[in-house]
């Protein structure tokens, strides 16, 4: 059974300049309640938008914030790479910027980790647009086909993670299949992961990135290498 002694809650930013206050003070409240060691990590991913900018400028009325930024945006994956490299704390809780997961799912992720080493997540209901749907259906369609994985969505952007797994980990995507890559990776080297339904909430303004036709193609790429480098050895 997994002791949890502290928590890093890592958020990377990009198109999310109408959220950053909200997710500062959620994660922040969250954690303090329960009464853990606890840092936040905020990679700011070249966001046209001064993310970064705001979020020092909130983080000012806050403590044990740390914020990390890209001169120029590198990706969804590379941000997430950037953000786990800097986390300090036992367990990584690693969640999207857009508020599109609810934080306090925390606790829920906290109970399900006492027995495993990687707590990933699956939406009881994609409040989605048609598209967004049926993409997300047939790419984890595909992984569940090519890598013989029995997870239920594993595109989701809300995961727990030991720090220890990191570590033994070598992840190299830089598109948004590194949530992917995670979950494999760990199943492979031995490591346990567990699953855990949470209901998501999309958000409302602006576009998100990780769908457009740019990170479909790039994670099509890393999906496909990541294939062949498995299976050759």
């Amino acid at each position: 059974m997994n002791i949890i002694k502290s928590i890093s809650l890592m958020f990377p930013l990009y198109k999310d300049k109408s959220t950053v206050k909200l997710m500062i003070t959620k994660s922040s409240n969250v954690l303090r309640k329960l009464k853990r060691k606890y840092e936040i990590i905020i990679i700011d991913d070249g966001c046209p938008q001064n993310s970064g900018k705001l979020a020092r400028e909130v983080a000012k009325k806050f403590t044990n914030i740390k914020i990390f930024s890209h001169k120029k945006n590198l990706g969804y994956g590379a941000a997430l790479k950037t953000g786990l490299k800097k986390c300090k704390n036992d367990w990584i809780f690693m969640i999207d910027g857009d508020a599109e997961y609810d934080v306090n799912d925390l606790f829920r992720l906290l109970k399900v980790s006492k027995d495993n080493d990687l707590v990933i997540t699956y939406r009881y209901k994609k409040k989605y647009s048609t598209n967004r749907i049926i993409i997300s259906w047939i790419y984890n369609a595909i992984l569940r086909l090519i890598f013989r994985i029995k997870f239920r969505d594993i595109s989701t952007g809300s995961r727990f993670v030991s720090r220890k797994l990191v570590e033994n980990i070598k992840l190299e995507s830089n598109s948004p299949f590194l949530g992917a890559e995670l979950a494999i990776k760990a199943g492979l080297a031995g490591y346990k992961v567990g699953e855990v339904g949470i209901h998501t909430f999309p958000r409302t303004f602006g576009t998100g990135s990780t769908i457009s036709v740019k990170n479909i193609l790039l994670t099509l790429k890393d999906m496909i290498l990541f294939f062949f480098k498995i299976t050759v050895k």
